[in-house]
């Protein structure tokens, strides 16, 4: 099993919608019947992707056309998640992620609106077109098994763009919602260079921009636009390769972004500090410690930092600051390099005891011992615990 990293950059030149991310998928060698079957599971009538050669600007690129019948019925968020759910081909994990991106879309739609998620009815992004070009990038994404996906700052166009609700500018509201924190680099082409869709693929997906780095370029694959443009190829370029630039990428491991949320705290009692200690432990959430400062006159606080997956950075803010008496959060994105680990259990004289294995460098295995599980042994037996939690270590 080979610990490389490999990574993705996306080179959004030209921005990047749903159909132009498939093309660059399907050229980078993700098997279009593997699309098709993950959509044909959606057993949405009559819908299937086909691939053809295009040039644009004079060079070549893979374009997808999805093929769907025109509808008038919108979606509300549910119908959409029925239609995924459904599927008996999609992975728990593939249906999920698929489930978070309309869930972005529908949050932006209601901001937007002025609605509730539940009352937001999807136009453009709820046809079965576009349907197919997320849950297909998803499929796509997850075959692809990438450690990281970095990708340059996106363009959006300009001028104005024709939606369901009438004319709007570039980019259209909710396009500009999902791209919140993600970098614009400018362009003067009049048109639509990225779509709500391509929008919600780069905020799932991307957790860095800039410009690409360092790696073993392994496979490119270019997906087409729709339109060919004078002034520059309208294109999106995937580069996959392996990361040579970060300590992780040296000795082989993998790694991942995640967010670091931090407060000083220097007026709660300890009761209440282990209250939010508890509740700040939800699914997502990697880890959560104290440490003690001094701040100005003398007085002792504590740092509360959390460390956690972008899927509950939300979450974790609003935990904050209604259970206690901060005023505001410092938020950072780090890297964090990890081991992999099982779930595994070891013997000892007296029983059965859970535990997981990581897997360090050099491919040797080291077993940590639940605690739960080895103190009930301990309790069970009137062992003392650090003899069952060193035994259990030792595989004694």
């Amino acid at each position: 099993m080979s610990l490389s990293m490999q990574t993705g950059y996306l080179d959004c030149l030209s921005g990047i919608s749903g159909d132009m991310m498939l093309g660059a998928l399907v050229d980078v060698g993700v098997p279009l019947e593997l699309l098709n079957d993950a959509v044909r599971s959606l057993q949405l009538p009559g819908v299937s992707l086909s691939a053809e050669t295009v040039r644009r600007c004079g060079f070549r690129a893979a374009k997808i056309h999805v093929h769907a019948p025109h509808e008038h019925a919108h979606r509300h968020l549910h119908a959409i998640l029925e239609i995924i759910e459904k599927s008996s081909l999609l992975t728990p994990k593939q249906k999920a992620t698929a489930g978070r991106l309309f869930h972005r879309i529908a949050e932006v739609e209601a901001k937007v609106h002025g609605q509730s998620i539940e009352q937001v009815h999807f136009h453009e992004v709820g046809a079965v077109d576009s349907i197919a070009d997320i849950v297909a990038t998803v499929v796509g994404l997850d075959f692809l098994n990438l450690d990281s996906l970095t990708a340059s700052p996106v363009p959006t166009g300009c001028g104005t763009v024709r939606i369901a609700h009438g004319v709007c500018s570039v980019p259209a509201p909710a396009t500009a919602e999902l791209l919140a924190g993600i970098p614009i680099a400018p362009s003067n082409i009049p048109f639509e260079l990225t779509t709500p869709t391509g929008a919600a693929i780069l905020a799932e997906f991307v957790k860095s921009y800039g410009s690409m780095p360092a790696m073993t370029v392994q496979k490119i694959g270019i997906g087409a636009g729709t339109k060919d443009f004078h002034e520059q190829p309208n294109v999106l370029r995937l580069i996959l390769g392996e990361a040579i630039d970060s300590p992780s990428a040296v000795c082989r491991l993998p790694s991942e972004h995640i967010w670091k949320l931090e407060t000083n705290l220097d007026d709660m009692s300890g009761e209440i500090l282990g209250f939010v200690l508890e509740k700040l432990w939800i699914p997502e959430v990697l880890d959560v410690y104290t440490t003690p400062i001094q701040m100005k006159k003398g007085r002792p606080a504590i740092t509360l930092t959390v460390l956690c997956r972008e899927e509950v950075v939300c979450e974790v803010e609003r935990i904050l600051f209604t259970e206690t008496s901060t005023l505001g959060i410092r938020k950072s994105q780090v890297q964090r390099t990890y081991l992999k680990r099982e779930a595994s259990t070891a013997s000892t004289p007296w029983g059965e005891i859970a535990g997981k294995i990581a897997i360090l460098p050099n491919g040797s295995q080291r077993f940590t011992p639940e605690y739960e599980s080895a103190k009930a042994i301990a309790v069970a037996n009137g062992v003392p615990l650090q003899t069952v939690m060193r035994l259990a270590e030792r595989g004694d």
